[in-house]
């Protein structure tokens, strides 16, 4: 999750999966029975949430497509013309169900989980975003697509950069939504603002602070990044943060950020050889980066379309759905 802090009202500090029991071991065999209860009931609550989230279209079938020494978890459904939707930190491909509903009728779309994250395996490294870009590339050769229309959003939009300028003939259109690229335009300024800080917030103590606490540290960026918090629901939060708890799932997401150093080289590199051609919709939330998307894209694309949707923050797709699908839609299948 990488967008700025907005001035947004705290909702309550909700329960994380190890909340009511001691990080000590148990003293009695009563506080074992119930740090366990405590455990189980929160976990069958989050599983019953995960379930009302919005579906993907009837027909979906999920593949684990071996890449680059990871395997990804992928969704896949409809016929048509391929679009490719890379989600972000805080979310995993799940986040995407409205807009495949949009799509399916005349596009096959394909959301993968991103290396380490959601349902994909936790590989020990790889989490440079032209590998992850390969990553998708394998994907889309396991699935027999040549090109596609690719969509994204937080991280996703790096992984997307870097799919288009190592693969330019294989993207025909990029929608980048609500997210920073490291190394294009004002990324310095960007990645060092004090809402950022959690691009630098990562290691082993990092790590042992937020185990158990992953439902509080992903509440954070729910609530201030965020429009309206309320819109982030409860099944949503619930939801992420039982996948974010997953044995090396942080660890994983933390290796997102820690490989944005490289990522800026690499990008810059990428960029020596001039801007690129793909046809860029850049899309802000007026709470969030806004205008500022077409100012980044316009750094590395030369045919870039700007948009801003209201009322919105991070969030774009739990905040305003029906906006942004509306958006991406018009764009991509006009």
């Amino acid at each position: 999750m990488i967008a700025p802090f907005v001035d947004a009202p705290q909702t309550a500090r909700h329960v994380s999966l190890a909340e009511g029991c001691s990080i000590l071991p148990p003293s009695t065999d009563r506080d074992m029975r119930h740090c366990i209860a405590t455990l189980l009931v929160t976990l069958c609550a989050a599983t019953s949430a995960a379930a009302q989230l919005a579906p993907f279209p009837a027909g979906m079938r999920t593949r684990e497509i071996a890449v680059n020494g990871a395997t990804l978890h992928v969704r896949v459904v409809g016929k048509g013309p391929a679009v490719v939707l890379l989600h972000g930190f805080g979310d995993t491909g799940d986040m995407w169900a409205p807009l495949a509903v949009a799509l399916v009728r005349d596009h096959m779309v394909i959301a993968p989980d991103l290396r380490g994250m959601g349902l994909s395996s936790h590989p020990a490294s790889g989490y440079d975003k032209l590998t992850e870009a390969n990553d998708i590339a394998a994907v889309m050769d396991s699935l027999g697509v040549r090109h596609a229309e690719v969509v994204a959003h937080d991280i996703g939009n790096m992984v997307a950069f870097a799919l288009v300028a190592r693969y330019p003939t294989r993207v025909s259109k990029l929608v980048l939504i609500d997210a920073p690229v490291p190394g294009v335009g004002p990324w310095d300024e960007l990645a060092h603002s004090p809402g950022t800080w959690h691009f630098y917030f990562h290691g082993p103590d990092e790590e042992r602070l937020v185990a158990g606490r992953e439902r509080i540290y992903l509440d954070r960026f729910y609530n201030e990044f965020a429009a309206d918090p309320a819109k982030i629901t409860e099944q949503t939060r619930a939801h992420y943060a039982l996948l974010y708890s997953k044995p090396g799932a942080i660890h994983s997401a933390f290796n997102q950020f820690i490989a944005f150093d490289q990522d800026a080289k690499d990008n810059r590199a990428l960029l020596a050889r001039g801007k690129l051609s793909t046809p860029v919709l850049a899309i802000g939330g007026d709470r969030s980066y806004g205008a500022t998307m077409g100012v980044i894209a316009r750094v590395a694309f030369s045919n870039v379309t700007a948009a801003v949707i209201p009322n919105a923050g991070h969030w774009i797709m739990e905040e305003q759905p029906q906006l942004l699908v509306a958006a991406v839609r018009g764009f991509i299948a006009p």
